[in-house]
């Protein structure tokens, strides 16, 4: 009799439990079908005007129109972009909390500094744009071309200064590379964006710049007031037809320093959650509004997912890397 009524017990403990997970497992897709059901933060690394503030507010837009709620942009610039990469972090991942990534600076600076989140602490979503670097001078500069400005740095090593968006940025990354591989050494001098990068080469504070080639830049090679020297992508940009590669002129190793501007949430958000994040970016890819606001030739030919963008940040890695490990040795 009591071993009788023991496997009633047990079997309805079983009962009980297989309800309860049938039960969890059957709501699951029902909260993540209901996402979002309030609004979504979206902090961007840098300050207001750059190219990051453009691809968050012109993709965030979109999502606000396409999920129905608000999707409130915040600029969280400080610490070479690692401010707003520490809070995503932090960030609980239920897909409310983004951040706009800022390829290759947001994978470099966690492997130079201590700064409370690693590769692995946030997961990629997609590529939103993509703006290669230029290096370029301001109109008066005494260096008419790219030759020019390369023979006086190597004859005067460390004397030419080189304003880059941050000191962990693909940009300073790559002047270190120009040192290490090419032996010619410039001193590069981070700020915080290219709000604070166009008056520094206005106003003279800088030999040069070494920047995104965004539009706020562009505008100051329309206007007659800088001049591009070189481009960094292996072949030349169909807006800069004139300006040779960096590639061109000697330096076939120096083309990593486009960056890439993704978006991401933290570590342990349901797949769900970002399947649907990764869709409404692949509409927002495709959409002409959209894609006039970033301008269509920053837009990638096709559209980046979130496995493609996460080779992308290992290759990162891997060139990186050696730079890194000095930096970090220091």
């Amino acid at each position: 009799m009591w071993q009788r009524t023991a496997v009633h017990l047990v079997a309805a403990g079983t009962l009980a439990a297989l309800t309860v997970s049938c039960s969890a497992s059957s709501q699951a897709p029902e909260q993540a079908s209901g996402y979002p059901s309030h609004e979504i933060r979206l902090s961007v690394p840098y300050t207001a005007g750059g190219p990051t503030d453009v691809a968050a507010r012109a993709m965030g837009e979109f999502l606000e129109r396409r999920f129905g709620h608000p999707v409130i942009v915040e600029n969280k610039p400080g610490a070479a972009g690692s401010l707003a990469m520490t809070e995503l972090a932090k960030s609980d991942p239920d897909g409310y909390s983004l951040t706009l990534l800022a390829v290759p600076a947001t994978v470099v600076t966690p492997m130079i500094q201590d700064v409370g989140y690693g590769p692995t602490d946030y997961q990629p979503v997609g590529v939103i744009s993509q703006v290669p670097s230029v290096l370029a001078v301001a109109t008066g500069s005494r260096f008419a071309d790219a030759a020019g400005f390369f023979d006086a740095a190597r004859g005067q090593p460390g004397k030419l200064t080189v304003g880059t968006p941050g000191a962990t940025t693909s940009q300073a990354i790559e002047l270190r590379r120009l040192a290490g591989e090419y032996g010619i050494t410039v001193t590069a001098v981070p700020f915080n964006g290219n709000a604070e990068i166009i008056p520094a080469l206005l106003n003279g504070s800088v030999d040069a710049i070494l920047v995104n080639a965004s539009r706020d830049i562009r505008a100051h090679f329309d206007a007659g007031e800088f001049r591009p020297l070189a481009v960094s992508p292996a072949k030349r940009v169909e807006y800069l037809p004139s300006t040779p590669t960096l590639s061109e002129l000697g330096f076939p190793n120096l083309t990593y320093s486009t960056s890439v501007f993704g978006l991401a949430a933290p570590k342990g958000t349901p797949p769900d959650i970002l399947g649907k994040l990764e869709e409404g970016l692949r509409a927002g890819h495709a959409d002409p509004a959209v894609r006039t606001r970033l301008g269509e030739e920053y837009v990638p030919e096709r559209f980046i997912g979130a496995t493609e963008f996460r080779a992308m940040l290992d290759k990162i890695v891997e060139v990186y890397g050696p730079v890194a490990a000095q930096l970090r040795g220091r």
